[in-house]
């Protein structure tokens, strides 16, 4: 009758230094250096497994991605089926090894290579520790992506918009009130203000040669006797002179 074959998760796990490094771990009975793994607990996921093993075994928080492959061999005269995430490793360590790891160390791929123990655990990482590189290599192009995005976007002002909490209300700025205008400047019909010094001397010869042209050589005998002018300011003699000047042109037409 055949044994049940014995059930185990691990980690390919990648540190993000330059180049990538891969985790191998020295068991303390056997002198090997393997790849991280264990057997699965009663009621365990083989997923929660994998993250937890490489806890004990690495010491490093991981980021748990996508489920990279399966590996199967024979041990202690038993078949031992043990599946693989790939992971991200935090920068530190945040716990002690567990007692059966003797160390860890953080390998270039080649290295790694190098350094397993055992045939088929070589085998095995060779053929997906470049889909590995690929993932991490996607994932951190996506990474910096978002980080030009989000700093583009504090460059413009105009920071990312953050959704109200659950149950909270959300803050409606007032737009600021707008001030009435002067009737002034509403109404169509408003004579032009025109500046003192836009009336110049050229400007009443014209007036007066347009006198001349049209008027008649007496003033009609309506026409209202020509006061004497008081002397005033240039400005305001300007302004008296093109009055009476537009007056006898109304009442020459």
């Amino acid at each position: 009758m055949a044994r049940t074959p014995v059930l185990a998760a691990g980690g390919i796990v990648l540190r993000r230094d330059a180049p990538p490094r891969f985790a191998v771990v020295r068991l303390r009975k056997r002198n090997e250096w393997v790849l991280p793994k264990g057997k699965l607990d009663d009621g365990e996921t083989p997923r929660d497994a994998a993250e937890r093993e490489v806890l004990e075994e690495t010491g490093h928080d991981v980021d748990v991605h996508e489920f990279i492959g399966t590996l199967v061999y024979e041990s202690g005269g038993r078949s031992k089926v043990v599946h693989y995430w790939r992971m991200d490793a935090g920068d530190r360590p945040v716990r002690e090894l567990m007692n059966d790891i003797r160390a860890v160390d953080w390998l270039p791929l080649k290295d790694a290579l190098d350094r397993l123990s055992r045939g088929y655990e070589r085998a095995f990482l060779e053929n997906v520790g470049p889909i590995a590189l690929q993932a991490a290599a996607r994932d951190e192009s996506v990474r910096r992506a978002r980080a030009r995005a989000a700093a583009a976007e504090k460059r413009r002002g105009r920071g990312p918009v953050v959704p109200p909490a659950v149950g909270e209300t959300p803050v409606v700025e007032e737009a600021p009130p707008v001030e009435e205008m002067p009737a002034a400047l509403t109404e169509p019909d408003a004579p032009a203000m025109v500046p003192d010094d836009v009336v110049e001397a050229g400007e009443i010869i014209e007036a007066e040669q347009a006198i001349d042209a049209v008027a008649p050589a007496e003033p009609p005998s309506f026409a209202p006797a020509v006061e004497p002018v008081a002397i005033a300011p240039a400005n305001a003699v300007r302004r008296n002179l093109i009055q009476r000047v537009r007056d006898w042109l109304g009442r020459a037409v």
